[in-house]
């Protein structure tokens, strides 16, 4: 009886090939679970690499090699590959084809629309979340903001930070999902301008505390102007305090408009 030809192939297959193409079974380090761990990686290195920049261990400028970063973190450059993508797309480097990749320096454009952007929307969350603010709530904000009294940003900045996007989350929390989504993107985009604020004029943080307890305060007297009025302020009050310094000719004409319009106590 003749045999069939999928054993014929079989045979012919060089002398290592393990491919079992009747079965198909899958090499190890290919399958569904391999890809999820690979992607999970890629994403802590993107994690690991967001920090440094954002927290100016790798300073605007800096030029970041692949196989070095992978040495530096101990991972391959399959992750790492994918950590630069997300990070270009994050707008925090810039990899061309056939050009090292660089941290991106600050650009006083992107910084003047995502704080509009922040100015337009926070203004309309806060505004519908004092509507609805409860005990529970003024007593979950105020422990963040006990949290973040507490810690010293130079010190803790990471403790700081996460404590803070908590804060700027619970008084935002009425709007619905997709809302939410776009408010804490732009909320991560522009940690890294909270944190060249805070080096740029350490001594307006008491400005900052005052700001945040106002802001409390608001949403415990439900208050929705107010405490647009005191978010809209506390934002661009960031905005303006780093182009002072990094950009004094720009001109900041979307957090300006931004603040006229959200800023005015007029809801």
């Amino acid at each position: 009886m003749s045999r069939s030809r999928s054993e014929s192939r079989q045979e012919q297959r060089p002398a290592g090939d393990e491919t079992e193409v009747q079965t198909g079974a899958v090499p190890p380090g290919d399958g569904p679970a391999a890809a999820t761990g690979g992607r999970r990686l890629a994403l802590d290195v993107h994690g690991r690499l967001r920090t440094m920049i954002l927290n100016g261990e790798l300073p605007p400028g800096s030029v970041l090699l692949q196989a070095e970063m992978a040495r530096k973190l101990g991972v391959s450059r399959t992750p790492m590959r994918e950590a630069f993508r997300l990070l270009q797309e994050e707008g925090l480097i810039d990899a061309r084809p056939d050009q090292r990749a660089r941290v991106r320096a600050v650009d006083p454009e992107d910084l003047d629309a995502v704080y509009g952007a922040r100015i337009m929307l926070e203004t309309l969350a806060v505004s519908m979340t004092a509507k609805s603010f409860t005990t529970e709530d003024i007593e979950r904000m105020s422990d963040v903001l006990k949290r973040m009294q507490d810690l010293v940003v130079d010190d803790q900045p990471d403790e700081w930070h996460a404590a803070h996007h908590e804060f700027h989350s619970i008084a935002t929390q009425a709007v619905g999902p997709h809302l939410q989504r776009m408010i804490a993107s732009l909320g991560e985009h522009s940690e890294r301008y909270i944190r060249l604020a805070q080096l740029g004029a350490p001594a307006s943080w008491g400005k900052a505390y005052a700001e945040h307890e106002a802001l409390l305060d608001a949403l415990r007297s439900s208050d929705p102007a107010e405490a647009a009025r005191v978010v809209a302020r506390h934002l661009a009050r960031t905005a303006l305090s780093v182009l002072a310094d990094i950009a004094p000719e720009h001109e900041p004409a979307a957090t300006r408009t931004a603040l006229a319009i959200a800023g005015n106590g007029q809801h």
